[in-house]
């Protein structure tokens, strides 16, 4: 398996079932093969970072509070599992006034470059919508389409300059294709 630098990692529907916006800890639920799929590429030696968009909370769906509450349980998770999970990074922007740091922008990406000294040209992003792959394209990254979440009508929205490295129907068969 290739040792990526890091391994950015998009939350609802890559990791977790996403009904919309999860607003409480009793409705975040991680997949069933999420673990064992972060398990089998830490194996390898990389690392992780969650990349998250979460405009719930600027919508004002979400309580700050509740989702540190959710982040904490990924952080218990990760460490219990012993994934190397390096950070959870959100942005809050509503998508009608995004800053650099809303997901196709760069900006978390590069708070994790500078937090982890990361070569983002050595990274891989694993996500389940255009705005994911977009992201990972724009920074010269591998990007990892899970079909998952959002994924299927992502997949008929790319145009042909951006298709991803991997195209897989979760994030347990990436790990398998990563493995090999």
């Amino acid at each position: 398996m290739k040792n990526y630098d890091c391994i950015f990692l998009d939350r609802d529907g890559t990791i977790n079932f996403d009904p919309g916006y999860i607003s409480s800890i009793n409705d975040f639920y991680l997949f069933d093969f999420a673990i064992p799929a972060l398990k089998k590429m830490a194996k390898s030696g990389n690392r992780f970072c969650i990349v998250t968009n979460q405009s719930g909370v600027s919508r004002g769906l979400i309580k700050k509070k509740k989702l540190n509450k959710i982040h904490n349980f990924i952080k218990e998770q990760f460490k219990k599992n012993q994934i190397p999970l390096l950070s959870i990074y959100s942005c809050f922007d509503h998508p009608d006034n995004p800053s650099g740091r809303r997901k196709p922008g760069p900006g978390m990406f590069f708070e994790a470059k500078n937090d982890f000294n990361l070569d983002l040209t050595n990274c891989l992003i694993i996500g389940d919508s255009y705005i994911d792959i977009k992201a990972g394209l724009m920074l010269e990254m591998d990007t990892m389409l899970v079909l998952t979440g959002n994924g299927e009508n992502a997949a008929r929205c790319l145009a042909g300059d951006e298709t991803p490295t991997y195209i897989v129907k979760d994030l347990f068969q990436g790990a398998k294709k990563l493995c090999l």
